[in-house]
Order: C-alpha cells, then structure tokens, then sequence
C-alpha cells in the first residue's frame, strides 16, 4: 500500500482515520536531516554546498518508512504546506534515494486542514516538490549556519560569558536593549488635570475635565506645578457653569480581521496570558486534531466556503440582523506575506468551544479564542453614539469637557473584542441625557473618597492653598466638588512577548514560524529574564548587543535584517538565486569577520564601558563624578571580566582597593560597594560585593585562615541598609533548633541553595519565609519535617500526581512530581512535561507522544515491553550471558554525540529552524 509520511505521529493518526486501511501513515518526527555543528558544513569556497546528517534520533524512523516501501514504492510526502514542510519533505526524499528503485512514484500533497475533505481532496491532486521553496529555506539556513557558527565563536573569544549569537536572534535581542535604554535616559516631566463632578437639573452626575482657562485652550504641559493647579481648581469652583453645546455623532466599529499567527501569539499573551512557544505549542494540537487550519501563517484570508459557512453559523446562533449583507472579505497588507496560506480559522465554524468539551485548558482557551475572532471577523459592525457636552462659565473663562458614547448595537462585540497591549485612552463613559442651555451645578463632597485613599496611601501631601486641601498627588477644593490631580509622563513600556512579537512584524525581522522560538532563545541564553510577562535585559545581554552594535553594526540593523527577509521570499518566489544571495552576504560577513581577529579583549571592555556609561555609572546624588571608587575615593571603576567568565564593575587601584560590583542591582536596587559592618568577638565584619553579589565575611583573608566565614544576603533583604545585627546573625547559621523529640538528634535551621530550610539528620525541608529560619521553636520545625515526610522524600517512594492509565505495551503511565518538575513515567522511561502542559491537563495521547520521543533518544535504556524484562535480567545472571555485554555496551554507541549537542549552540543560534513535529 503507498506510503504517505507526515511529522507527527499524532498528525499521521488523525491523517490514517481518514484514508483508511488503503494508505500507510508513518511520521518522520521532524527534520531528518541537518549541519553537523562544525566547521565546513557550509563550504564557502565550494558554491556553499552544505553537508547533511541524519539525525541519531531520526534513523529509526527512516529505517521504517525504508522498509515500508519495500512492499510498495508510491511514496507521498505530505509535511506542513508552509517552506520549512517543503524543506522536511525534500530532507526525506533525498535520505531515501537509495531504497527508491528505478519508476518509484513520489508525490508532494498540502492541506490546510487536516479534514477528511481536505486530506482527500489533496490526495487527488499531487503536484512535485516546489523547488523554489525549498531554495529559500536553504539560504535561510545557510545564511543562520554562517551566523551563528562564525560569529558566535568571536564572542566567545572577545567576551567572556557570552554564550551565542544569531542572525534575527540578535536583532530581536537588540530591540529589547534599545527600549531598557530608553527607559534608563526617560527624564519624566510633570504635569497636572482638572476635574469636576457636575449635575444636571434633575440630579443625574457626570464628570468633566477642565479643557480651557482665561479664555485660552489648555495643552498637557500648561498646568505644570501645584500652584497653577491650584489657582485652576480655584476658578472652576468659584463659577457658575451651564451647558455650552451638546453634540451627538454616530460612529461605528468594524470587527478585526481573522487570525495570522502573529496576531494569535498576541491575543494569546494578552488575553490568555499564554507565551508564544505554549500558545504554538496548543496551536500545534489542535491543528493535528482536525480542529483549526495551519497555524503558521502571514495569510488574513478566508477561503470563500469558510465564509459561508461562517455567516451561517451567525445566523443560526445569533440572528439576521448580525448578519451583513455582503461577506467581509479581508487581503494582507504585509509586503512579505507568506506563500498563500489561509488565516487561521476553525474548521468547522458550527463547532462552538461549548460543543466540542476540549479536556485540556490550554487548548480550549485558545480554540475559544480563534472560533470567536474567526465568528466576530464575518459579523455586523457595532453602532454607537458618541456625545461631547461643552460646558463654560459666564465670562468664559472656564471650559470643562464632558465625552461618553451609548452603544446602540453591539455587533460583533457581542462575540469577541481584541485586547489592548496599554491604555488607549478610549471613554466608554456613558452620560445622562444633557440639554443645551442648562445649568451645571457643582457636586458637593464628591472626591472625598478619593481624598481619603490619597491620603492613606502616605507619603508628601501637596501643599495647599486657603480653601483647598492636599493629598499626595492631589487637590481638592473645601467643597469636594472638583479636583485636580498629579500626573507624570511615562516612559515607554518594556516588551511583553506580545508587543515584541508585533514590534517584529512591523519591522519585517523573522517569520511567523520563527517568533516563539526566538523569544524563548534569547531568555534560555540569559541575555534576557521575564518578570511579570515583561522581557528585560540582562547584564549579558547589554553586552553582546553593544558589542554587536560596536563591530557588526550591519549585521543587527533593523533594515538589514528585514531586507534580507525579502531577499529571501524573492527566493521562495523563483525570482532570486539562493547561492547569489549568499555570495552576496558572505562576501561581506567574513570582512567584518577578519576586521575583529587583532581585538584584545581590553579593547572591546573599553568600548562597552564607554557605551554602557550612562547603565554603569549613574549620576550620584552628591554631584560627584559616578566613576570615582566610592571606597578608596582615589581609583576610578571600570568594566573588568572574571577568570570564569563573565563582566563585573571593579576599581582601578586593584588589588590595594578590592572594592567591586554586579554590572546593575537587582530589582532596581541602588549598587553597593565594600564597607565594614563593624566588630563581633574582636572580628571584622565586612559587607562585600562580588560576582555572584553581595555578602558579609567575618575577618580577612589570610594564610591561616584561606577562607574566611561567609554568606550570602537572601533575597528580599537589602544590601544597602543592612546592619551589623543582622550579619552575625547570618554568619552564625546554621542556628540550632534542638534535639528532636523522637530520636534526640540535632535539628538545625539554614539558608542553602535553594533558600531557607530545616535539618534532621540528613533530611532537609523547605521554609517560606527567610526571617523564619531566627525564629523557628522545636513544633514548628518538627511539623515542617513531618509534612515533608508525608509529601515524600528521598527516603520514601513519592505518589503519583496522576495515574494515566495502561500503556498499549503493558505497565501503568503516571505523573510523577520531579526536582525540576512534574514528568511522565513509564517503565524506565522518564518523559519531562514541556512548561506549558500541566498534569491535569496531559491527555493520554500526548503522554503516549512524549514517551515514545524519549524512548527515541534513549534506547538502551528502556525495552519495548517492561513485562518481558524479568527473564532477560535472569538471564544476564547465567555464565553463558556474559557475551552479550559488548552488545549492550554498542548499543550505548549513539550517546557519544552529547558533545556535539552541546557545541550546536554555535550553529542553532538564529532560531529560524523549527521541528514541525
């Protein structure tokens, strides 16, 4: 029967119900074929013919579609429709040249949906792999190869602790460093609003904002001070208002286009909070599951039976009058859109999330998700009336401004509105009905309440003049009836994965296949940390940019980056050659290279420490110059590297002043330097600052005593106001608690590694809180033993977290919570979960997925069915089993590539390869 290979085994299940017994389904799990992380893998001096390996993981699965097509040689490629599905494609069909025989039949098929009607359909109409496709993924990843693997290593060199670089990694990285700059240089200005709380005669209130004053319109900055608020809250509550105008204008709101993929890793990371590596990741499944159509995709498009069927679900569910009278048809606008894909879209639009009963979350939020924008991208427009109320005094020296709008037909937004990444200042208020011509009064005793919060807050109260009160931020008038308040501009928000994902998009850098995994780089490579769905810089990575930008500045050009993006869909398009395009770019790449080889490492320090100035050394309080040693008060600080690697701030007058400091505080704390604490039992202490941060020593260094007690400051407690006190008491931990009252041996309490705990014996458990650790009686320590012990310890067999059921091989598939979390186990087989799956919500099929993947890369370390496992152990005990040792020592052969896995991190650097598996 013929062979039809896809990525997956759980596309190839769903694909194999669909063909029937006629077709064999098989998965390739991915690339087969990739560089070797070493040199000469793309020959540069040989028309950068590139050299292929098969992967040690994926030669079994070669070997099974091989032996398939023994039997018959009709071969069906059916990858991914996008470039990296034809790459995989036509990595299979030259990894099979030699089982092919002369007149076998090879054909390509793409579905955007794996539907029953559109598998079949595809298989009636193969076509030949698209060579122009699959030139283009080859100068991609030439060009990532070239990148990743000659550059990084010059980092390597030039910068200690630097771990990589890549061709749209880097730049992504420099976008993120760019805004932390501008953030740092920010200078916020203040500036100040009126507000007024208003009634109609009938004693309907609404709220209004001072927009004039003596006759003149009010811009931002015209009320800069306290005192000029003042004097204008002084003059709206001294007068006499009514309503000047009132204008009312319909307006309407059309629905968003249906998703592209990066506007669904945007809405995920908004609505759902979901990153963009979990958001694809459940993409990835219900893509496979026949649910949505691809989901890589630059396409906003709809195929015309999908928007028929879409508005005859909002017929059905919601009526004719959210219908439109003509379909809403949506084009791309991005100058390098995608080979023509469709949006992503559901496959049956009446398959509500409420009919389908999704058993994991993940995947049901996100389906939510798509079937409501895809409905809502087909519905009628919402309709509303915005009103604007003028409301002035008598002489015209005062104008406030009241805004609100009435919705007068939800429309789509009965279905689905898009999140906003910040506030874009809409008024949504709604207003009383407000004639013309009549009187505004005042509010009494309005913003009490907000007084009273203002004030509970602390901090300095605004001084206030007579009649008014202060708060801090805020002024009333005595009658509570208008205020004014204190605001400051903002600087510009840090990237949340959301806006950098968009940020991307309009820049033209990288593909929709390529954000989730290049995100998830640079923050694996800590040049960048995630706080509160923030991305901020780190130390490292301000480093590597500025280095980049100091002797690659072509190479981390946001220009460049996207030109060679189109260069590269030109490829795809037939109207570029690949090998001239890397001719182009290599040519040009390797000077750069070269002009890099006679850089000394105090080179390249100096010119970072120049650049990163203002980061380094902040202007001090005092008016002083910032790089003055602060305790020496003679050398100067300046960049050096650490022997093990990495970047730290030390004092010129080394080794006499051994003053030093992290490149930047944590958590915007001010950096500290060495000082002395003061005395304790005829010892020095000291607060010190090294590589890893600050700590407290007891004495000095010395030939009898090489090292001195120490320890580390724990987290939440600041370096720069501790005291004495408190470090002798840190160096005097661990504390003893007391004998325990069962066996009468030492229980003690400590700060490690992994934070505050107490000890029994050789049994360890968790404390939450650090200042716990000076604190803790004998009961409370033996009930945190205790509770460890019944959750289980090493000394005790831990409980499942979930039992899964049978695997089809024999034995139980369980949840097992783990050091470095939760995993799958099978048999030998231990499986860890990816970070956005959680226990509760694995699915047999993908626990099935995940064991057979791990199996995969390590088979001699599990057999196929644990029961038959036993007898061979008996047997491995007899004499005449000791031959089989050199099998089971061959059989370990293939996990001699551990070091050149480690060394890929040069080649897999641009994160533009993804494993459509």
């Amino acid at each position: 029967m013929p062979v039809v290979v896809v990525e997956s085994p759980a596309k190839a299940k769903t694909i194999e119900k669909y063909l029937g017994g006629d077709y064999r389904v098989l998965a390739s799990f991915g690339h087969v074929r990739d560089l070797p992380p070493k040199d000469g893998s793309v020959d540069t001096e040989n028309d950068f013919d590139m050299k292929w390996e098969v992967a040690a993981d994926s030669r079994k699965h070669l070997k099974a579609i091989k032996d398939a097509l023994k039997d018959d040689q009709t071969l069906i490629l059916a990858t991914d429709p996008d470039r990296e599905g034809e790459a995989i494609s036509w990595h299979l069909l030259e990894a099979l040249q030699t089982s092919l025989k002369k007149g076998a039949a090879v054909s390509r098929v793409t579905f955007n949906a794996i539907t029953k009607t559109a598998v079949t359909e595809a298989m009636a109409k193969p076509r030949q792999i698209d060579q122009p496709l699959v030139d283009a993924y080859l100068a991609r990843r030439a060009l990532d190869y070239l990148v990743g693997f000659n550059l990084s290593p010059v980092l390597w060199r030039k910068l200690p602790g630097a771990k990589s670089a890549g061709r749209v990694q880097s730049v992504c990285l420099r976008l993120i460093v760019d805004r932390e700059m501008e953030i740092e240089a920010f200078k916020a200005r203040e500036y100040w609003s009126v507000h007024a709380r208003l009634a109609t005669p009938g004693g309907e209130e609404y709220d209004a904002t001072l927009v004039s004053l003596a006759g003149k319109r009010l811009d931002r900055f015209d009320l800069a001070t306290a005192e000029q608020a003042a004097m204008a809250l002084s003059a709206v509550a001294s007068r006499d208002l009514k309503v000047a105008s009132v204008a009312a204008k319909p307006a309407s709101r059309n629905p968003w286009p249906p998703f592209m993929t990066s506007t669904l890793q945007q809405e995920a990371s908004r609505k759902l909070g979901m990153g963009a590596k979990a958001c694809m990741s459940a993409a990835q499944r219900l893509y496979e599951a026949g649910l949505i159509t691809y989901m890589r995709t630059d396409g906003i498009d709809m195929a015309p039976e999908a928007v028929m069927a879409a508005r005859d679900a909002i017929k059905a569910k919601f009526g004719e009058k959210y219908l439109p009278k003509s379909p809403r048809m949506y084009k791309n606008k991005a100058k390098n859109a995608q080979e023509a894909h469709e949006c992503i879209r559901p496959t049956d639009m009446m398959a509500s999330p409420d009919r389908l009963k999704l058993t994991a979350d993940d995947q049901r939020k996100l389906y939510d998700l798509i079937w409501k924008r895809t409905i809502a991208s087909q519905m009628e427009a919402a309709r509303m009336e915005r009103t604007t109320v003028e409301i002035a005094s008598a002489d015209d020296q005062v104008g406030l401004r009241a805004t609100g709008q009435v919705m007068l037909f939800d429309g789509f937004l009965r279905v689905y509105d898009q999140g906003r990444d910040d506030d874009e200042g809409e008024d949504g208020a709604r207003l009383p009905a407000i004639t013309q011509g009549e009187a505004a009064r005042l509010v009494s005793h309005a913003f009490d309440d907000e007084m009273t919060k203002a004030r509970d807050k602390g901090g300095d109260a605004v001084s206030a003049p007579a009649g008014q009160r202060g708060a801090p931020g805020l002024l009333i008038n005595d009658a509570a009836s208008s205020a004014a308040r204190q605001h400051f501009t903002q600087p510009p928000p840090r990237y949340t994965e959301a806006t950098m994902v968009k940020r991307m998009e309009e820049l033209g850098i990288g593909r929709p296949s390529t954000y989730a995994s290049i995100v998830t780089t640079i923050q694996d490579r800590d040049y960048v940390r995630k706080d509160k769905n923030r991305l901020i810089p780190e130390d490292k990575g301000r480093l590597v940019t500025i280095f980049l930008l100091k002797y690659f500045p072509r190479y981390v050009s946001y220009d460049f980056t996207a030109d060679l993006e189109t260069e590269l869909d030109e490829i795809s398009a037939g109207d570029r050659m690949w090998r001239e395009v890397l001719g182009r770019f290599w040519k040009d790449f390797s000077k750069a290279l070269e002009g890099t080889s006679e850089l000394r490492i105090t080179e390249v320090l100096e010119a970072i420490d120049d650049a990163l100035a203002p980061h380094l050394y902040p202007p001090r309080a005092d008016g002083g110059d910032p790089r003055i040693c602060p305790l020496c008060n003679a050398g100067r600080l300046n960049l050096k590297t650490a022997r093990s690697g990495g970047a730290f701030i030390g004092c010129t007058n080394y080794p006499e002043c051994r003053y030093t400091r992290p490149l930047s505080a944590p958590d915007g704390e001010e950096p500290v330097g060495d000082r002395v604490l003061g005395e304790d039992a005829g010892d020095q202490i000291s607060l010190k600052t090294g590589r890893f941060g600050p700590y407290v020593q007891r004495g000095e260094a010395s030939e009898e005593v090489p090292k001195p007690p120490r320890s580390s400051i724990p987290k939440g407690w600041g370096a720069a106001k501790l005291d004495l006190d408190q470090a002798v008491q840190l160096l005097a931990l661990p504390r003893p608690v007391g004998p325990h009252p069962e066996d009468g041996v030492l229980i003690e309490a400590g700060i490690g590694r992994f934070g505050p705990y107490v000890k029994h014996g050789s049994k360890y458990a968790n404390i939450a809180d650090v200042d716990e650790v000076f604190t803790i009686g004998m009961n409370r320590a033996v009930e945190v033993l205790a509770a460890k012990q019944v959750r289980g310890g090493r000394g005790a067999a831990a409980a499942p977290l979930r039992e899964m059921g049978e695997h089809p091989d024999g034995g139980p598939i369980q949840v097992m919570g783990g050091k470095y979390g939760p995993y799958v186990k099978w048999a030998k087989v231990n499986a860890t979960l990816p970070r956005d799956v959680t226990p509760e919500d694995l699915t047999v099929d993908q626990a099935l997925e995940l064991i057979a993947a791990k199996a995969a890369k390590s088979p001699s370390k599990t057999t196929r069915k644990p029961a038959a496992k036993k007898p061979a152990t008996a047997a491995a005990k007899k004499p005449g089993a000791k031959k089989a040792a050199p099998k089971k020592a061959a059989a370990k052969k293939p996990a001699a590539k551990k070091p050149a896995a480690k060394a890929s991190d040069a080649e897999d650097t641009g994160g533009d390869v993804i494993d459509e598996g």
